[in-house]
């Protein structure tokens, strides 16, 4: 009876000592977790376009497709891969000036050309929707609800006198920041014209933007603005506009009634305004100076800037960049030369190139080196 008291008690020992809480495992050194988050940091998401032949996205782009230099120094791919994108569309609605031609952006046709690129996009497509003119507005916050945004791309646009475009590029910086790096892009639809008294200058704002590390596309009004306005076949009659027509005379309490210093003639509806036409002919030097830039920003980042002359060429350039949005692929690598030892503000000239046949890709020119990488990208 003792023997077998004796060996219940042993058992119940064994049972006890096993169901103990076990040791927790291990703390890892300060320089393991170092560590961890250095490789995790070190990843460079390259935003990448990739097109067939025909122009058309190619869904069989593999890592071996891809040549990347960083620098001039061939990286070693770790990963190609479809993400869905996130796209900032940012709508000028304000300055509404016109050309010698007398054409001008429209905000309808704004509105019609966002609507139609709204509607191409892939459906797991994230979008924002932003518009500046007096000031800039967030009008549709990130969302995949596609009706709702149409909703508000019809109802929600409104015009202003003014164009605050250094503003909005700054607003759009921030607006990404949150959005996964590789997948961020921005699409403009505007003449890039800043009107000055604005919070930050174009230059500047362009820099915030750039290190945003988005895919900027741009369709421009530059060129639409140049052209004629289409003129109405009816028998040529000059006429002077009666002094109160005259913009300066009737602004200027220093003249007196039934005097003007600058004649206005009208040929049918068009004025023949000098005053006029000064403000038409400093619009068109500004607007060659805003191509350039806005030139200039989207390829810097990748994107593609587009130029059409009518507004049937806009609606159809609208679909080819929602076509360029879906055609984006995320290729990863971690750079030969560490990020950690990169110089404060140290820009990485970047090159990509097909090794495929008959497949076209395009990215950025290069990125610069965030300080402290953000560990969410």
């Amino acid at each position: 009876m003792l023997v077998l008291f004796s060996l219940m008690l042993a058992l119940t020992n064994s049972i006890q000592a096993q169901q103990k809480t076990p040791s927790p495992l291990p703390t890892p050194t300060p320089d393991e977790e170092d560590e961890r988050i250095k490789v995790f940091t070190e990843e460079v998401r390259l935003p990448v376009i990739a097109v067939d032949q025909f122009g058309h996205y190619d869904p069989t782009v593999v890592p071996d497709d891809i040549l990347v230099l960083e620098d001039g120094v061939a990286q070693q791919i770790k990963s190609v891969r479809r993400i869905p994108a996130n796209v900032l569309l940012v709508l000028d609605t304000g300055g509404e000036l016109s050309g010698l031609g007398g054409m001008s952006k429209r905000t309808n046709l704004t509105k019609d050309v966002a609507i139609e690129f709204l509607n191409k996009l892939r459906e797991d497509t994230w979008v924002e929707v932003m518009q500046f003119n007096n000031s800039v507005d967030l009008l549709q916050a990130w969302t995949r609800d596609r009706p709702a945004t149409l909703k508000v791309l019809k109802t929600k646009l409104s015009s202003g006198k003014r164009a605050r475009f250094a503003d909005a590029v700054v607003a759009a910086a921030q607006q990404l920041s949150g959005r996964p790096e590789g997948s961020r892009h921005v699409v403009f639809i505007t003449d890039g014209v800043d009107t000055p008294g604005g919070r930050i200058e174009r230059a500047q704002a362009i820099k915030q933007l750039a290190a945003a590390r988005a895919t900027v596309h741009i369709i421009s009004y530059t060129e639409f603005v140049r052209q004629e306005k289409p003129k109405q076949s009816k028998p040529d009659s000059i006429r002077q506009v009666p002094t109160s027509h005259d913009p300066i005379t009737s602004t200027d309490p220093t003249q007196p009634p039934g005097t003007t210093r600058s004649p206005a003639y009208v040929l049918h509806t068009i004025t023949f305004d000098p005053a006029m036409r000064r403000q038409r002919k400093a619009y068109e030097a500004d607007i060659v100076k805003s191509q350039q830039i806005l030139t200039s920003m989207a390829e810097e980042t990748g994107g593609q800037i587009f130029l059409p002359k009518t507004s049937e060429e806009m609606v159809e350039q609208a679909r080819e960049a929602a076509r360029e949005v879906g055609a984006e692929y995320v290729v990863t690598y971690r750079p030969k030369r560490p990020l950690a030892s990169a110089d404060k503000g140290e820009y990485r000239r970047i090159e990509v190139a097909s090794r495929r046949v008959g497949l076209t890709l395009r990215s950025r020119r290069g990125y610069l080196v965030p300080t402290q990488p953000d560990r969410k990208n």
